[in-house]
């Protein structure tokens, strides 16, 4: 049995829940505060769907229009050059569509992409990511640094789209600690980061994002999770808080180029909870969960269901520096 068949367990156990959060795309490799042994990588393969079953108006009201589907496939690899330094790359392949059965209130557009209620596809955006470990143990501690560049000029406009077209340079630290006092079997990590968005008409829509994660080992290979993550937009567009009887209020989207530049600039801010189970074979590791979008502002409502399959490999032996 080579080493990446026998990897620590600790680390597929501990694996971050997989969740895309489309627009932006994010495989379980880039979020871990345990890393793998220097010499052992993985590629992944993940699915996502994801129902917006409506909006969030800038007061929290949601308001049933504006339904759309997402499915994403994503492909990431990630390898271990030491017991501490790892790179990942992955892209998204992504469909959408418009499901709602009324189009938009004026002055928000409704491009030819919705008009057809068809399946709109394409590539979305590289993601490159470069982790340190700095603490590893019962507590665990790595930092990270990531990009995110559009793989092409992809339209932007309108809900049946693929992505926001932005470039964004993320940092991050994911901090994690096994419960053994409570029980071996327990063990918490926690991630929070902060992206610099490519600025549009001189507003900026960097974010913050910050999730919690609890991970329960039920047999020696099977792990239960529950997540709670949040995000939070540092400028952007509010659509405004209109009485519940009307849908468009114009908010910030009040002139020509803030409408037609709405669509990726909006404040999207929000909570998503969720949970999901994963389980270790000896030579791959299958993940699925499912996240409820909670409540926020200026964002989506709706659900996402994930699953996918990580295979690891071995290419050399790392040393730590």
């Amino acid at each position: 049995m080579n080493r990446a068949q026998r990897r620590p367990r600790s680390t597929s156990r501990l694996a971050a829940l997989v969740v895309l959060a489309l627009p932006a795309a994010a495989g379980s490799a880039a979020a871990q505060a345990w890393v793998a042994p220097g010499g052992v990588g993985s590629v992944s393969l993940t699915y996502q769907g994801i129902d917006n079953t409506g909006h969030r108006r800038t007061n929290g009201f949601l308001v049933e229009r504006g339904q759309s589907t997402d499915m994403a496939l994503y492909i990431e690899g990630d390898y271990a050059f030491t017991d501490r330094f790892s790179l990942s790359a992955g892209l998204p392949y992504v469909f959408a569509k418009y499901t709602a059965t009324v189009p938009p209130s004026a002055p928000i557009p409704y491009p030819p992409g919705d008009r057809c209620h068809c399946w709109n596809s394409g590539w979305q955006d590289f993601g490159f990511t470069a982790r340190y470990n700095l603490v590893s143990g019962a507590f665990a501690l790595t930092p990270s640094l990531s990009v995110g560049v559009p793989s092409h000029g992809y339209d932007y406009r309108g809900e049946a789209v693929v992505g926001r077209d932005l470039k964004e340079l993320r940092i991050a630290v994911d901090a994690g600690q096994r419960l053994d006092a409570i029980s071996p079997r327990l063990s918490v990590q926690g991630r929070y980061s902060y992206a610099f968005v490519e600025r549009v008409i001189d507003i900026s829509a960097n974010r913050s994002n910050a999730s919690l994660e609890t991970a329960f080992l039920l047999t020696r290979k099977l792990v239960a999770r529950g997540l709670v993550s949040w995000q939070r937009t540092h400028g952007g567009l509010r659509f405004g808080s209109p009485p519940p009887a009307d849908y468009l209020f114009p908010g910030d989207v009040n002139t020509p180029a803030r409408v037609a530049e709405h669509d990726r600039l909006m404040r999207d801010n929000y909570w998503h909870v969720g949970g999901g189970l994963s389980y270790s074979f000896s030579r791959a590791d299958v993940y699925a969960s499912y996240v409820a979008f909670a409540g926020g502002s200026d964002t989506h409502a709706g659900e996402a269901i994930t699953a996918g399959v990580s295979w690891p490999f071995e290419l050399g032996h790392g040393h730590a520096p």
